[in-house]
This record gives C-alpha cells, sequence and structure tokens, in this order.
C-alpha cells in the first residue's frame, strides 16, 4: 500500500464512526480490519478486510500493512508495538498515541497487570469510555493526519 491512509483495528473499535467523518474530510482512505463482517458505510474511501477467526490475524494484517504513511487506530498495546517497529503513527481510540518512547513501559504495565490477574487479584480495568476520549481522539487523529499529509 502507498500514501497516507488510516488502518482500523475494528472489532472492538469505539471511534469507527469518528474515523470516517476524519477520513471524508481530509480524503483518506480507511481500511477496517476485522475478525468478523461488520457494517461500514459505502464509501469509496472505506474499505473492509475480514480476516480469518485465527489467533491475531487481523493484528497480522495491519501489522503487515503498517508503514510510515499509515495511521493506525488500536487499543492493542503488542500490536501499537509491532505497528511503531513498521514506522506507523499508532493511536488509542483514547487519542493517546502509542510512541517508541511510550510503547516500553505500556507493554511492562500490561504484563504486570496480566500477572495480577492470573494470580487471582482483582483488577480494575480501563476507564469507561467518555466523550472527553472521543474529543482528544478527533484531534490527535486530524492532527496525526495533517503531520502526514505535509
Amino acid at each position: 500500500m502507498t500514501g497516507v491512509r488510516i488502518l482500523v483495528d475494528a472489532d472492538a473499535c469505539p471511534v469507527k464512526d469518528e474515523v470516517y467523518k476524519v477520513a471524508w474530510r481530509r480524503a483518506v482512505p480507511v481500511t477496517i480490519v476485522s475478525n468478523s463482517h461488520l457494517r461500514i458505510p459505502a464509501h469509496p474511501l472505506i474499505t473492509r478486510i475480514v480476516v480469518g477467526d485465527g489467533f491475531d490475524a487481523a493484528d497480522d494484517w495491519i501489522a503487515a500493512a503498517a508503514d510510515a504513511q499509515a495511521v493506525v487506530i488500536t487499543a492493542d498495546i503488542l500490536l501499537a508495538d509491532r505497528c511503531l517497529k513498521a514506522g506507523a503513527t499508532v493511536l488509542a481510540p483514547t487519542g493517546k498515541p502509542f510512541t517508541t518512547a511510550s510503547i516500553g513501559s505500556a507493554i511492562a504495565t500490561r504484563a504486570i497487570m496480566a500477572d495480577l490477574r492470573a494470580g487471582g487479584d482483582q483488577v480494575g480495568g480501563p476507564k469507561p469510555f467518555a466523550a472527553a476520549d472521543r474529543s482528544r481522539f478527533l484531534q490527535a487523529l486530524d492532527t496525526a493526519l495533517v503531520r502526514l499529509t505535509r
């Protein structure tokens, strides 16, 4: 793939509608990648890829397509790491950017939380998705696209 584009890890993504709006305004193609058939708008900029049910099949597809011209939308820390290594810009649905400087601590925190859960500890999950997250995401995606299209 070439040119600026948005790749969305879509199965549990709460900001797909926001991605479409920004993509249409900026005329940037979007690829929605999921393990199951998701409804998408009928629009020439939006493409749907349904991968198999294999473990990490969507992640593998996205990581293989990621490069310096891609903005990847995912909450998956390990996928974010793979995409950063490929040169992509990576945003969480909350608008928080994953960076090469921050990904190491995010992976470490993920591992610690997994160990606590495996040990039977009750640990809270992520904060509920809020309107402020949606707003922050819109701003972060727009900023990323402006930077890449310069």
